[in-house]
């Protein structure tokens, strides 16, 4: 987040495009790669989220493509420093009456809502980057509620076939 710039957002497609990564190391920053291969990638950006993030850019943001997306609040050119992000964080997981959270919670919140959806272990492991599917499992464990929704899934399929194998309906094979 804290490398994202203006061009790594395509607010028209939907996309944001992983590219950068940035480090502090004794208080010096380092701009570089994904970890691994698999960070590089571009991730569809939930329809809901794309009016937040263009409002954010109008109000936050310097112009130009090279433009930091998320800058410190005293240089647009710097990248965010984690005390100010966690400042923020601190108090809306207070607010939210969860002051056990961790800012990786959110990525794996995101990544356990995507495995929600249905989403394939090879299309998780694209979405997070990882490059391992040992990696990408940690986030495909059962949903409280989830194990209903399968079995009315399953019933719904039951229902398209009939009692000799053949499908009631016309549909793909």
């Amino acid at each position: 987040m804290a490398e994202l710039r203006r061009a790594d957002l395509d607010l028209s497609t939907g996309v944001v495009h992983i590219r950068r990564g940035v480090v502090r190391v004794q208080g010096q920053v380092s701009v570089g790669t994904p970890k691994s291969a698999a960070g590089i990638r571009d991730v569809a950006i939930p329809p809901h989220l794309i009016p937040v993030l263009g409002d954010h850019l109008v109000a936050h943001g310097a112009p130009g493509p090279d433009a930091l997306a998320f800058s410190s609040v005293t240089d647009p050119d710097v990248q965010i420093h984690p005390n100010t992000l966690y400042r923020h964080w601190y108090r809306a997981r207070d607010a939210a009456g969860r002051p056990d959270l961790r800012i990786h919670d959110l990525r794996h919140t995101g990544a356990v809502l995507a495995a929600r959806t249905g989403a394939t272990l090879a299309e998780l492991m694209a979405r997070i980057g990882h490059s391992t599917p040992q990696a990408a499992l940690r986030y495909q464990h059962a949903a409280q509620g989830r194990d209903a929704h399968i079995a009315a899934q399953l019933s719904q399929l039951a229902s398209e076939v009939d009692p000799v194998g053949r499908a009631s309906r016309p549909g793909p094979a």
